[in-house]
């Protein structure tokens, strides 16, 4: 990782455009450069965010191209067709795996050997596409995965029982989208497993609820408002300032595996520790017998789906 911290955001929508405001206004990364197939909607919001310069620490917001990922530290990958209500992740796969492996082979041209951070969706299979495209480590190459979803589960849970949403711990394991679950045995409020803190009677209703109000959530906010950005821009944020400063933070992340969980070939949702290497670890979580088969099922999925666009 070299010392600059530059940042090459591609796909400058809801999403971009967010990620690259919550960068400036937290002080993260020295250059931001961004790229977009509508380059006047860049070079609008380069100026707009250049306006608010004067009130945080100074950065240098350009409009980028590929040329520009060759000095790139990161680069952060949003583009691709979003989710319209109604229509599943998966739904989207044949267009934005175009799209992505046009951008990897500019990518992978302009001599860039840094690290890949992706967004765009379905994450999980795309990211594997990210990983067989350029040819990079798999260290190098991190999909969102299911970092939001965790995020979700600890709002929820966080809601539901009065708490600091920062004192909640937990996972969303799989595949970012239907074949998703929390892993209730590693799920905690202050420490206290989250089953202590419902009475037995009600823990199987109440934690069915939890998981399928975090698993539905995408859904009821483009139902409403047409598309969601601020909770992923927020997660790419913290994933980013964790890579350029080096925090070796957890985070659910989509990663390629190389027979952790006893899976292989398949990038998807699983704990890892992020820093400025990129992937520094997996966390392998000693998952119970029906976990496993969740896991082992929604990869499954992936892999399926992953075969139509080789």
């Amino acid at each position: 990782m070299k010392n600059s911290k530059n940042i090459i955001l591609i796909g400058d929508g809801a999403i971009g455009s967010s990620f690259a405001f919550n960068c400036l206004t937290s002080g993260i990364g020295r250059s931001i450069g961004i790229i977009d197939i509508n380059m006047k909607r860049v070079q609008g919001d380069v100026e707009d965010l250049s306006d608010a310069l004067p009130y945080i620490s100074q950065q240098n917001i350009y409009a980028a191209n590929y040329s520009d990922c060759r000095y790139a530290d990161l680069i952060v990958i949003t583009a691709g067709i979003p989710q319209r209500p109604g229509q599943t992740r998966l739904e989207l796969l044949q267009k934005n795996a175009a799209i992505v492996k046009d951008i990897c082979n500019q990518i992978t041209n302009s001599g860039f050997d840094g690290i890949i951070l992706l967004a765009s969706n379905p994450v999980d299979i795309l990211t594997e596409l990210v990983v067989q495209t350029t040819g990079l480590p798999r260290n190098k190459v991190l999909g969102s995965g299911t970092a939001l979803d965790s995020a979700r589960l600890r709002s929820e849970i966080s809601q539901r029982f009065n708490v600091d949403a920062r004192s909640v711990s937990g996972y969303i394991l799989g595949e970012h989208g239907d074949s998703e679950f929390p892993v209730w045995d590693y799920t905690a409020i202050g420490g206290k497993p989250i089953k202590q803190w419902i009475p037995e009677q009600r823990q199987e209703a109440m934690l069915n609820e939890i998981a399928d109000s975090v698993k539905n959530s995408a859904y009821s906010i483009i139902e409403q408002k047409g598309a969601t950005f601020y909770g992923i821009a927020a997660s790419l944020t913290r994933i980013t300032a964790a890579i350029l400063h080096n925090d070796l933070s957890p985070f659910a992340m989509s990663i390629h595996l190389n027979g952790e969980y006893g899976l292989s070939d398949v990038s998807i949702g699983v704990p890892a520790i992020i820093g400025a290497n990129g992937l520094d670890r997996i966390i392998e979580l000693d998952l119970n017998e029906t976990d496993m088969k969740k896991l082992c099922d929604s990869a499954k999925v992936l892999k399926e789906s992953f075969k139509s666009i080789q």
